[in-house]
């Protein structure tokens, strides 16, 4: 003992403590720190198909709303804006360029009054996105909370059943339809139309999820201890489905943008320009020799934006899944 108190010059008391011993101490252990988001976004990024497929997103996003905002698109004038010359109408993107000169706005040629369909289809596109982005946020959002409740409560279940075998069998796009019939054909015509029954397809996928692991033992702790419903349904079983629910949103916004091009393409969608607007207008050129590019231009592009945000959507449910991070 000497020899510690000369070799560090410290008293006893400076060198020795008592412990007590403390139970609780003795059961933590030591383990890296965890961190859902940041896990899921390093499981991303891993793959360097995603990181492709997100520049193509965010070019995407770029020339559907940032791109319209710098050349000062006007809707209601631009796609006219040489109508009155009949020779630079219905212009291929070769000619276009020959007779217009180099320009990004005539890469895709012109349409039938004249104007770029480049600017055009890029104008369609923003509003498209907009009406699938805010339909899928309004039914997942409602589809998502009613569907954790609906699983949990079984007398809510009887109620919601019946409600889902009634309204869940009509034909989705009968009813859209209908409703942009009755309604004045709008954005927010389409928005409605779409979400009012729209939610109930992800609240019944929920339930069923949510039916799997309810009575798991933390669960029934939970309701012993007089837990609300809804809070098990919010704090102890939804965030064990971020990954479903995130796939589902990437299935989602695709389908809105084709439920909104097939209904423009038929003579149903709102009176602005969209894509399906635009390929609707354009079905005449698709068999005039000459002037296909008129069609297959948004065809092309409604195709690109709705892959790449379902492979986008698709890959960020698997990161999310807690599994792929270990």
């Amino acid at each position: 003992m000497e020899d510690f108190n000369k070799k560090y010059n410290m008293t006893d008391a400076e060198l020795f403590a008592r412990i007590d011993k403390d139970e609780l101490a003795s059961e933590k252990i030591t383990a890296p720190r965890y961190s859902y988001w940041k896990s899921v976004f390093r499981v991303f990024f891993r793959n360097r198909v995603n990181i492709v497929v997100l520049v193509l997103l965010a070019i995407v996003v770029a020339f559907a709303y940032i791109y319209p905002m710098i050349i000062g698109y006007d809707s209601a004038v631009d796609p006219f804006i040489n109508s009155a010359n009949i020779s630079l109408q219905h212009l291929d993107p070769k000619e276009a360029i020959d007779r217009l000169g180099f320009s990004l706005s005539w890469i895709f040629g012109t349409g039938a009054g004249g104007g770029s369909t480049f600017n055009a289809v890029w104008y369609g596109s923003s509003i498209s996105i907009s009406l699938a982005v805010i339909c899928a946020a309004i039914n997942m959002t409602i589809g998502t909370l009613l569907g954790a409740v609906w699983g949990f409560s079984r007398k809510f279940d009887m109620i919601m059943n019946e409600v889902y075998n009634i309204l869940g069998n009509i034909p989705t796009v009968l009813l859209l339809s209908v409703m942009v019939m009755v309604f004045s054909p709008s954005f927010w015509t389409l928005v409605f139309a779409m979400t009012v029954i729209g939610w109930l397809g992800m609240a019944y996928y929920i339930r069923t999820r949510v039916i799997i692991i309810r009575d798991h033992e933390y669960n029934l702790a939970s309701r012993c201890l007089g837990t609300s419903i809804f809070k098990i349904a919010v704090k102890n079983i939804l965030p064990f489905m971020t990954s479903v629910i995130v796939l589902e949103i990437a299935a989602a916004i695709p389908g809105y943008i084709s439920y909104e091009v097939f209904l423009s393409y038929i003579g149903l969608g709102i009176n602005e320009q969209t894509l399906g607007r635009l390929i609707q207008q354009a079905q005449n050129a698709m068999v005039t020799p000459g002037w296909g590019w008129e069609f297959w231009t948004p065809v092309a592009v409604a195709s690109v934006i709705t892959v790449v945000l379902y492979v986008t959507g698709q890959n960020l449910g698997d990161a999310s899944d807690p599994r792929t991070h270990m």
